[in-house]
């Protein structure tokens, strides 16, 4: 390791206003850590090229580890030659880049030392004398499995048991396995849907779900309390000590997700036909045996089967976008598939294409998808006698507040409770923790929740405190219990299987049953916004919308007024149980016609999020072609309005 003085050229750039003082300070702290010379000769190399932008971007902060973990770059938008090296098949560059607002062994390995701190302490603090326990799972992105193995390499060496998985596996199978090896964290590294350039690093605690108060806080702290100068010695990775989990391992989420059915015979029965894709991702490990074990006739994608960090037969690998499913549908026209079903990278979302009585294949949101999961599996619990027919308190759907208002007016109707959270799948998840130790106090000393059966369990969340029925967020994800406690992928795909199934032995098409719940409940369309703003400037116009949000908020849009503003930052909310909301950038915005959006900016990319809610009051069948005409027609308006309203304020 070498270090030779700041060049001249860096301090001029700077004096020129060519880099921001935050990112000379970052790089100057660096280019003195004694890094290795592979990483000195790239922070050189892009010095004399003058990469001035591509060095604010690197520097101008550290990765920010917030309540999930890191996510973002880890390869430059422009690259140093001793970065790239020679690449790979699948194309990944010979190191991670080098930066402090990048995911690279250095950052990464500042990570895993802060959590372990942070775990270390909490354990002391039970007065437990146990090792930290942690569980790591990764996806197929480029440097996933190096960092997967420096991650456990650093954790044993600082004292510590880790366990890895023999090659990638879901996020889902990473939040079970935390809870059934009893672990006391664990971590995925995966950036989910992003682009490939990204990669990322996600936090749990011992109950399976990502870290929320007061355990994020003090993870953060831990991590921005690491200086660089302590990683060095962790950077040779020795795995020799890091336990590899087998084929038990599997079976056990397998069994777990398997759980997600509840009507098996109708399912094994129905012969539906399926074409799946994984996009590349992980899914495939996973859904495919999942199939297997209910007679599904499956097709896989051939083109985008095997595993490749390069997403190359898309433009996103975000089952999200109609482009990601357009290979799937096509071979579902060839085969006379029923449904499609696609899976991001890291198999904890599912998108969906249906066919409608035309015999087309149409795809399906999330927020449609989640409203008909809901109310077919409240029906077929009442159904089996698993919840009383009239529905009760104790029972529960739990949505974010940017998901739609459907899923709520599906739960009245139903009589079941709704819950409300902030967005993240944590905060679906930490209601299932306060519902399990509820349950806990009240049955007392040595009850063991895992090893309850599922149908017994339920009885008694009902008797004791709450039974959680069904989870979702509009961005795909589903969760049908609390076996695990993250959205499932591989597990939606088989709740999906099952409703498709039930709907066709009523001889319907999914969009007429979807109709149907239009017809007792309204009709409800959303629509999102999505505005990209990356780099140092990009999050400086993402803080310019939110703060002129809070300091002038939104009078009305076109001729239509804005009737309440509701600022979560800033005001108390409190949900169904009564429990209060914690304070959160995201602000609520109700319009005079009875529509509203929700506007936050993204946790996980470089972008600012507007969720569009339209709802119109429909009596008849005879009324809904109107209806969902209407909606559409004035949620257009509204967007673009909503859109350049908030660009403005991003340049202002």
């Amino acid at each position: 390791m070498t270090a030779t003085p700041l060049p001249q050229e860096v301090h001029a750039a700077a004096a020129a206003g060519k880099l921001l003082p935050s990112a000379v300070e970052n790089l100057t702290a660096w280019w003195n850590a004694g890094l290795p010379d592979w990483a000195q000769s790239s922070l050189s190399e892009l010095i004399e090229r003058e990469q001035w932008a591509e060095l604010n971007d690197r520097f101008y902060r550290y990765m920010e580890f917030g309540t999930g973990g890191l996510r973002g770059r880890t390869i430059g938008a422009v690259s140093a030659q001793a970065e790239t090296g020679t690449l790979s098949l699948q194309g990944s560059p010979a190191h991670a880049g080098v930066g402090s607002n990048l995911l690279n062994d250095f950052t990464l390995t500042r990570a895993i030392i802060g959590l372990f701190r942070y775990v270390q302490r909490y354990l002391e603090s039970q007065q437990s004398t146990a090792k930290p326990r942690i569980v790591i799972a990764h996806d197929v992105r480029h440097f996933s499995r190096q960092f997967c193995e420096l991650a456990s390499s650093t954790w044993t060496k600082l004292g510590g048991e880790a366990y890895i998985f023999d090659g990638p596996r879901s996020t889902p199978q990473l939040s079970f396995s935390v809870r059934w090896l009893k672990a006391h964290c664990g971590a995925v590294i995966t950036a989910s849907h992003n682009p490939p350039h990204d990669n990322g690093f996600k936090a749990y605690f011992d109950d399976g779900a990502q870290v929320v108060p007061p355990h994020d806080k003090g993870i953060i702290a831990e991590v921005n309390a690491v200086p660089l100068s302590a990683v060095h010695e962790f950077l040779k990775v020795e795995i020799s000590g890091v336990r590899t989990l087998g084929r038990d391992a599997d079976e056990a989420y397998l069994n777990a997700a398997a759980q997600s059915v509840i009507d098996v015979e109708l399912l094994r029965k129905s012969q539906l036909k399926i074409v799946f894709t994984n996009i590349h991702g992980v899914g495939g490990v996973s859904s495919m045996p999942l199939f297997a074990r209910f007679n599904l006739p499956v097709i896989q994608v051939p083109e985008q089967a095997a595993f490749d960090a390069r997403f190359p037969t898309v433009k996103s690998a975000n089952p999200e976008n109609a482009e990601a499913l357009a290979l799937a549908v096509a071979l579902a026209e060839k085969e006379g598939a029923d449904v499609v079903m696609a899976t991001d990278p890291d198999c904890d979302r599912m998108g969906v294409a249906v066919r409608n009585r035309a015999g087309q294949l149409e795809l399906l949101t999330g927020n449609q998808v989640g409203a008909l999961l809901a109310d077919y599996r409240v029906g077929k619990y009442k159904e089996l006698g698993w919840i009383p027919h009239e529905g009760t308190q104790s029972a529960c759907l739990v949505k974010t507040f940017v998901t739609s208002p459907l899923q709520d007016a599906v739960g009245e109707k139903h009589g079941v409770k709704v819950i409300n959270t902030l967005t993240g799948f944590k905060w679906i998840a930490g209601k299932m923790r306060g519902y399990e130790e509820k349950l806990k106090t009240a049955m007392g000393p040595g009850f063991d929740y895992d090893a309850t059966p599922f149908r017994e369990r339920a009885r008694l969340l009902q008797q004791h405190s709450t039974f959680y029925l069904f989870g979702t967020e509009e961005s795909y994800g589903y969760l049908p219990n609390d076996f695990l406690r993250d959205k499932d992928g591989n597990a939606a795909c088989l709740m999906f299987a099952e409703l498709c199934a039930w709907v066709k032995s009523r001889g319907l098409t999914v969009p007429e049953y979807l109709d149907e719940i239009y017809l007792r409940c309204g009709f409800y369309l959303e629509g999102v916004i999505n505005i990209y703003y990356e780099g140092a400037s990009g999050a400086a116009k993402i803080k310019r919308i939110l703060d002129t949000y809070r300091a002038a908020p939104p009078q009305k849009f076109g001729d239509v007024a804005v009737t309440r503003f509701q600022d979560f930052g800033r005001e108390k909310f409190y949900d169904a149980d009564g429990e209060q909301i914690p304070a959160q950038d995201l602000y609520i915005v109700t319009l005079a016609n009875g529509y509203s959006f929700a506007a936050r900016g993204s946790g996980t990319e470089p972008k600012m999020k507007f969720y569009l809610f339209a709802s119109e009051p429909v009596s008849s069948a005879a009324d809904l072609p109107a209806a969902k005409a209407k909606a559409r027609a004035t949620l257009d308006h509204l967007r673009a309005l909503i859109e350049a309203e908030a660009r403005q304020r991003a340049e202002s």
